[in-house]
C-alpha cells in the first residue's frame, strides 16, 4: 500500500536515528554525528555513521533512514517497520483513500511522461538537429560522459515535436500538459520548451520531475523552468540533488551555487556536491533540503551587488531554522569568476581555496548587517547594535541565540580597535581622571563588581551585553570581559587579572582595585550578595529608572505568552535591579557614583 509522502516524512521527523540505532549497538559522538560498529557486518574500527536523517557505513555500504533500519536489523516488512515506528511515534498509520489512490496513480503516470520526454530529447541532441545543441554543450568543456551523466538533451526546433516524438508510446497532449511539458491555449496544447537545451531536473531518489531549458542564441528568458505540477516544486526542490547527496555521503563538501551549468561543471571538475536552486531565491525548503544531508552547506556566490544581497536573503531565510547541529557557511568567488571559469582556469586547488575560506555564519551575518562607512556617532552604534540583537533573535533554540549574541557583540565591541598588521590591538583602558562624569564613574564601579568577581560574569552576560555604556575605556572592557567568558577563561580574579594584564589593561586593574574609591559591594572582599546588589544598583543608574520598568513589564509579558525557565530569570533579574535601585544600597565605605 502507498502511504501519504507527509506521513512518511512526519514518521521520520519523531523518529530520531540515534536513539533508535543505540539500542542495537553502542553510539560514539563524532562531532555533530554519531558512530558505531556497524550492526550488519563484523568490524572492529566504527565506520557506521549516523546522521540527523540516514545512517551510512563506509565499511559495507549500508545505507538508509529510520524505516530502512528497522527492516534490515529486524527483518520486517515494509509495512511491519512502518507499524512499529507508527506505534513508538504516537502515529496512526493512515489508510488509503480513492482520492490519494487516484493521486499516487496519476503522479506515478507523470513519472513515466517525464521519462519518456528525457529520453526523447537525448535522442534529438545526437541527431544531426541537435548539432548546434552539442557544440555549445562541449564549448563548455562538457564531456560526453558528463552530458551523459545529467541526461542532457535537445528539444527540437520547431512546436510539436515532442507530442510527435511520444504519440507512438501511446502518450496523449493531455499527460504532457499534467507532466508540465505543454500549456494549454485556446486552440490547444503547445510546446513549453522549444529550441532550448535541456537539463531534467531529478528528485532526491534520481526520478525526472521536471525540467529547465537553455535558448540558444539571445533569445529571453535565457532559462525556462517547468512549472508546478502534481510531483514538482521549485521551492522544494534543488538541481543535482540526487547526485550531491550520494557524493556527501562518501565525504563531499555540499556546496550550493547558482545554476545548472555551475553544478554540471563543478562535477566534472571532482565537486560532486554541488547543487543550485530552480531559478528562485533560496527557500526554507531548499535548505531543510541540504540539511538533510549535511550539517554546514556552504553557499557559494558572486562578490558583486548580486551576490550579497542573494547573501542577505539566505541569511535572512537560515536565521529562524539554525539550531546546534545545522548551520551555513558563505563562500565569495573572486571578482569576474565563476565557478566553471575558475575551475577550467586555474584549477580544483583555487576552488578549494575559495570554500576553505568560506565565512561561518556569525561573521557573515555581522558583515551584512553592518552599515556603510564610520560607526563613530553613538546613534550609528545604537542602531547597529540594535538591528543585531534584532536578527540574533529569531533564532529559535536559546543557547545557540545566546552563543550568536556574545559573537555579535564581541565583534561590535572589539569594531575598529585593530594594531598595526590587522590584529586587534591591546585593550589600552586609560585610569580615571579627576573630573570623571558621574556615569563614566558608575560605569567603573559596575564593571569593578566584575573584575573583583568574575563569577558574576556568567549570572549577568545578557544584561551587560546589551547595556548602554560610555564609549571608551568602559566598553573595551566590556568587551573584554565578554571575550574572556565566551573562550570559557577561569571564573577566579586572578586568572581574571592574568588575562586582562596580557591586554595591556594594567591601568583597568588598577582602578578596579583602588579600595577607597569603590563601594563596598564592588570591592575584592565583598560578600557575593554584596556584590549582586551593588552590579545591580549600577546597573540600575546606568539603565535608568523608566527604561528598566519598561524592560521589565515587557519580560513579564514574554514569561507569561512563553513559560520557562529563561523567561522567568530575566523576570527575576530585572527585579533585582529595580529592587537595589530602590533601596539606594551599594554597601558603605566609599562615596555613592
Amino acid at each position: 500500500m502507498a502511504l501519504p509522502p507527509h506521513f512518511l516524512d512526519e514518521l521520520r521527523v519523531r523518529t530520531p536515528l540515534a536513539p533508535l540505532i543505540g539500542r542495537a549497538t553502542r553510539l560514539e559522538k563524532a562531532g555533530r554525528q554519531w558512530k558505531a560498529c556497524c550492526p550488519f557486518h563484523g568490524e572492529k574500527s566504527p565506520s557506521f555513521y549516523i546522521y540527523d536523517d540516514h545512517f551510512h557505513c563506509f565499511g559495507c555500504g549500508a545505507h538508509g533512514d529510520a524505516i530502512t533500519f528497522v527492516m534490515r536489523q529486524s527483518g520486517a516488512t515494509f509495512m511491519e517497520a512502518i507499524e512499529r515506528l507508527a506505534s513508538e511515534a504516537g502515529l496512526e498509520v493512515p489508510k488509503q483513500s480513492p482520492e490519494h489512490a487516484a493521486r499516487e496513480r496519476r503522479a506515478k503516470d507523470i513519472h513515466g511522461v517525464l521519462a519518456a520526454a528525457e529520453a526523447a530529447f537525448t535522442r534529438r541532441l545526437h541527431l544531426p538537429e541537435g548539432r548546434e545543441a552539442l557544440a555549445y554543450l562541449r564549448k563548455r568543456r562538457l564531456t560526453d560522459e558528463t552530458i551523459a551523466h545529467f541526461g542532457l538533451g535537445w528539444s527540437g526546433e520547431g512546436r510539436g515535436a515532442l507530442a510527435s516524438d511520444l504519440r507512438d508510446q501511446g502518450v496523449e497532449p493531455r499527460q504532457l500538459v499534467e507532466a508540465g511539458l505543454m500549456q494549454e491555449r485556446d486552440r490547444g496544447p503547445v510546446d513549453l520548451f522549444f529550441n532550448r537545451v535541456m537539463f531534467p531536473i531529478r528528485d532526491k531518489r534520481g526520478r525526472t520531475i521536471s525540467f529547465g531549458g537553455r535558448i540558444l542564441g539571445d533569445g529571453q528568458p535565457k532559462y525556462v523552468n517547468g512549472p508546478e505540477t502534481a510531483v514538482f516544486s521549485k521551492r522544494r526542490n534543488l538541481y543535482g540533488i540526487d547526485l550531491a547527496r550520494e557524493a556527501v555521503f562518501r565525504g563531499a563538501r555540499l556546496v550550493a551555487v547558482e545554476g545548472y551549468m555551475d553544478v554540471i561543471s563543478l562535477h566534472q571538475g571532482g565537486f560532486e556536491g554541488a547543487v543550485a536552486p530552480l531559478g528562485t531565491a533560496l527557500t526554507p525548503e531548499q535548505l531543510e533540503a541540504m540539511w538533510a544531508i549535511s550539517p554546514e552547506p556552504v553557499l557559494c556566490l558572486d562578490g558583486d551587488s548580486a551576490g550579497l544581497r542573494a547573501m542577505a536573503r539566505a541569511a535572512e531565510v537560515a536565521l529562524p531554522l539554525l539550531s546546534p547541529a545545522r548551520t551555513l557557511r558563505f563562500a565569495i568567488l573572486p571578482a569576474g569568476e565563476d565557478p566553471d571559469t575558475l575551475v577550467a582556469g586555474k584549477g580544483p586547488d583555487a576552488f578549494n581555496a575559495v570554500l576553505d575560506a568560506a565565512k561561518p555564519m556569525d561573521e557573515a551575518l555581522f558583515d551584512l548587517l553592518r552599515p556603510q562607512g564610520k560607526l563613530d556617532r553613538p546613534e550609528q552604534r545604537a542602531a547597529f547594535r540594535n538591528k543585531l540583537v534584532e536578527a540574533v533573535a529569531q533564532i529559535p533554540d536559546k543557547s545557540l541565540a545566546s552563543e550568536y549574541r556574545r559573537s555579535m557583540l564581541d565583534r561590535f565591541f572589539a569594531m575598529g580597535k585593530r594594531a598595526p598588521g590587522g590584529k586587534p590591538a591591546p585593550v589600552a583602558i586609560q585610569r580615571p581622571v579627576p573630573g570623571a562624569s558621574v556615569r563614566m564613574a558608575q560605569a567603573r564601579t559596575l564593571l569593578a563588581c566584575l573584575v573583583n568577581h568574575p563569577w558574576l560574569l556568567q549570572e549577568v552576560e545578557e544584561p551587560l551585553m546589551l547595556l548602554e555604556l560610555p564609549e571608551g575605556e568602559a566598553t573595551q572592557l566590556r568587551g573584554a570581559l565578554l571575550a574572556y567568558l565566551s573562550e570559557g577563561g577561569e571564573l577566579d580574579p586572578e586568572p581574571l587579572a592574568d588575562h586582562l594584564r596580557a591586554l595591556g589593561a594594567q591601568d583597568a586593574l588598577s582602578w578596579a582595585r583602588r579600595t577607597p574609591a569603590l563601594p563596598l559591594g564592588a570591592r575584592k572582599e565583598a560578600q557575593p550578595a554584596e556584590t549582586l546588589e551593588c552590579f545591580w544598583h549600577f546597573f540600575a543608574r546606568l539603565r535608568g529608572d523608566g527604561p528598566l520598568r519598561e524592560d521589565l513589564e515587557a519580560a513579564q509579558q514574554a514569561a507569561t505568552r512563553a513559560p520557562s525557565a529563561e523567561t522567568q530569570r530575566r523576570v527575576t533579574l530585572l527585579k533585582e535591579a529595580l529592587d537595589a535601585f530602590g533601596r539606594g544600597e551599594t554597601g558603605s565605605g566609599g562615596p555613592e557614583a
